[in-house]
């Protein structure tokens, strides 16, 4: 799935806030599964606004803005007494052109001469007014700081931080509640270490730089400290709640009523439990609690040691411990060890994907003999509901990482295509079918993307894929050396579109968590300047999925997970391990897309190789299934090398 800013899922509820007001939403929830559903049609969103601007009047708010970040949308609202604008990135322009209504101004970030949200927010200030924002909905240093400055450079007056969120107070009772489903253990034999090391751990950490704690509030981040897993937010097995650790304390700010008997005594005497709203008033309290340094004479006092918040926690949170003063931002050190998977996590990625990749084919060779054979007409979601049908039955199964973008023609080039039952595209044999999946299993989360034709594809379409496919391989067959980041590892893989005048506007990999997010920080690899900071570790597992869309036509992405492995080299320069990737993703590339005059001999012996690596791990899940084993059988036959056909 193309990457998407890492951000606290806890904002997946400013989702709901930007959707609801710019109207095309609809919620679904169950008692175990839940989705966000978005309508590709334009809503009027006036009424709405004019409420909106009621409020911020009422609260002497000139302009008021909010962050929003979930899986598989991201985005900023700024709305003013006149003007209202969605800033949103390449992944998103053609669906919010056709969501967005005449209120509103699409920001297109990246493209020249467009100005940032923050630009824009600045620019409305000017004349000395006031911009709101709900403080636990932005995050201190990325945001906060950064749009005072440029606030107050154009001659605005101040960020404010309104407690009340003003577009929850427009919803009223019409937003649904929080969830409050059941937390879980996940037992060793999937974690592969106790929580109680990896609190220590943390507390060497604490210890090493000086800190007096860590206050925690990725949901992530405390599901894999603790060993535990949720059901609050769509996809993600994560739960609502915060988390803080001292060198002497564990507290975790959770509602009672989502512990069972079994997570109480997981947990034992090692952790205390605070009610979830009592993170604002302790945080108060532990600001108030430092201790400070003698008072030196023209020079406030300041504390002998500060708390740490990650640079992803909120603006809210940073001002009860007392602001800039009393804390430090910092990455994770959380996220950063969570990112580095260890033995048993790795082995557990390797087995889900197995599993993972079985159940793709199976839904791929059922699909073409459904369309071609019989000549069923199924649309986009009936597909994406057999998918999850075959899925479900495997072990281990926990649920979808992330809504099925299952794609036809045209609606492929929507990066992030979500089809809507009831109103979604009939599959079409004769044009490309782009399938971007993932699911959850206790050992480990997936993420495939496979863009398949079962007519007969035209030239563009096979040379455009055949290009994706060798950036794959480039970026799985790269080496380099410890201290390499994603961001250096990027033109790998579009080298080759480059080189023919394409691109496409997503990132190449990201992070995936262990019975965890989908989307994984610190790392990945990308043009994101953050990628730069963070270099790639032994036990890193990531996407590589570079793609190809041509907007009203089709789209074509491939996608395989690898992890990072030390190399085995001839040398070592510098003295240094040397690292490469392992890919675990089991599923065929479409035969019938592959162009092979256009591949190297390197690179056809690296199709073939992982075909046959595909054949035999996956061939014994379908003893029983003959057209599956058919399907297989002829799409991981090798490629002539001689003849430069296939064969």
């Amino acid at each position: 799935m193309p990457y998407l800013a890492p951000t606290t899922t806890r904002f997946v509820s400013n989702s709901l806030r930007r959707a609801w007001l710019f109207g095309p939403f609809h919620a679904y929830f169950s008692s175990t599964t839940r989705s966000l559903a978005v309508d590709m049609e334009t809503v009027n969103t006036t009424e709405r606004l004019r409420e909106l601007r009621r409020l911020m009047k009422e609260n002497k708010v000139d302009v008021y803005e909010f962050i929003s970040g979930f899986s598989g949308s991201a985005g900023t609202a700024v709305i003013t007494s006149e003007k209202a604008a969605l800033a949103t990135d390449g992944r998103y322009f053609n669906q919010a052109s056709k969501q967005l209504d005449s209120n509103w101004h699409l920001l297109k970030q990246g493209l020249e001469d467009v100005p940032t949200w923050q630009e824009w927010t600045a620019e409305q200030s000017e004349g000395h007014k006031t911009v709101g924002v709900d403080p636990t909905v932005i995050t201190a240093p990325a945001e906060a700081r950064k749009l005072t400055e440029k606030i107050k450079k154009k001659g605005g007056a101040e960020l404010l931080g309104v407690k009340a969120n003003l577009v929850d107070l427009v919803w009223g009772n019409d937003r649904p509640a929080r969830p409050n489903e059941k937390v879980s253990v996940l037992d060793v034999e999937f974690a592969g270490k106790k929580f109680e090391e990896k609190i220590e751990d943390l507390r060497k950490e604490l210890d090493k730089k000086r800190s007096a704690g860590l206050i925690v509030s990725m949901l992530d981040e405390i599901a894999w400290l603790y060993n535990l897993r949720g059901n609050d937010i769509p996809y993600n097995p994560v739960f609502f709640s915060y988390a803080a650790v001292t060198p002497t304390t564990a507290t975790l700010y959770i509602d009672q009523s989502k512990l069972s008997e079994n997570v109480q005594t997981h947990l034992g005497d090692n952790v205390r439990i605070r009610p979830y709203s009592a993170i604002f008033e302790d945080s108060k309290a532990f600001g108030e609690s430092l201790e400070m340094e003698a008072p030196v004479a023209g020079r406030p006092q300041i504390p002998k040691k500060k708390f740490w918040i990650s640079t992803k926690a909120s603006w809210a949170l940073s001002l009860e411990l007392g602001g800039e003063e009393k804390v430090e931002e910092i990455r994770s050190p959380i996220g950063d060890a969570k990112a580095i998977k260890n033995a048993t996590e790795l082995e557990g990625m390797r087995a889900c994907h197995i599993r993972d990749g079985a159940s793709l084919s199976e839904y791929f060779a059922w699909l073409e003999e459904e369309l071609v054979v019989k000549g069923t007409k199924i649309d986009e979601v009936q597909a994406a509901d057999k998918l999850e049908e075959i899925r479900s039955k495997k072990d281990r199964f926990r649920g979808l990482s992330f809504d099925t973008i299952s794609s036809t023609g045209p609606n492929a080039a929507v990066i992030h295509y979500k089809p809507e039952r009831g109103n979604c595209s009939i599959i079409d044999p004769t044009a490309l079918y782009l399938c971007d999946s993932g699911a959850q299993y206790l050992d480990g989360t997936t993420d495939t993307t496979r863009t398949l034709h079962f007519g007969e594809p035209k030239e563009m379409e096979r040379k455009a894929y055949t290009l994706v496919l060798k950036g794959v391989i480039a970026l799985d067959r790269a080496v380099f050396p410890k201290g390499t980041s994603g961001f250096a590892l990027d033109t790998l893989a579009r080298q080759f579109l480059w080189r023919e005048g394409l691109d496409y506007r997503h990132g190449t990999g990201h992070g995936v968590g262990s019975y965890l997010n989908v989307h994984e920080g610190p790392i990945g690899i990308g043009t994101r300047i953050q990628f730069s900071e963070v270099p790639l570790s032994i036990g890193n597992v990531l996407s590589d999925e570079p793609g190809y869309y041509e907007d009203g036509n089709f789209g074509i992405r491939i996608e395989n997970m690898i992890m990072a492995q030390e190399a085995k080299t001839n040398h070592k320069f510098g003295d240094k391990p040397w690292l490469s990737f392992e890919h675990v993703t089991m599923v065929p590339m479409c035969r019938k897309l592959i162009d092979g005059k256009m591949l190297t001999p390197e690179e056809r012996t690296w199709l073939n190789e992982y075909h046959q690596e595909v054949y035999d791990k996956t061939k014994g899940f379908f003893k029983e299934d003959e057209r599956t084993l058919k399907w297989l059988k002829r799409e991981t036959r090798s490629i002539n090398v001689m003849e430069f056909t296939l064969t």
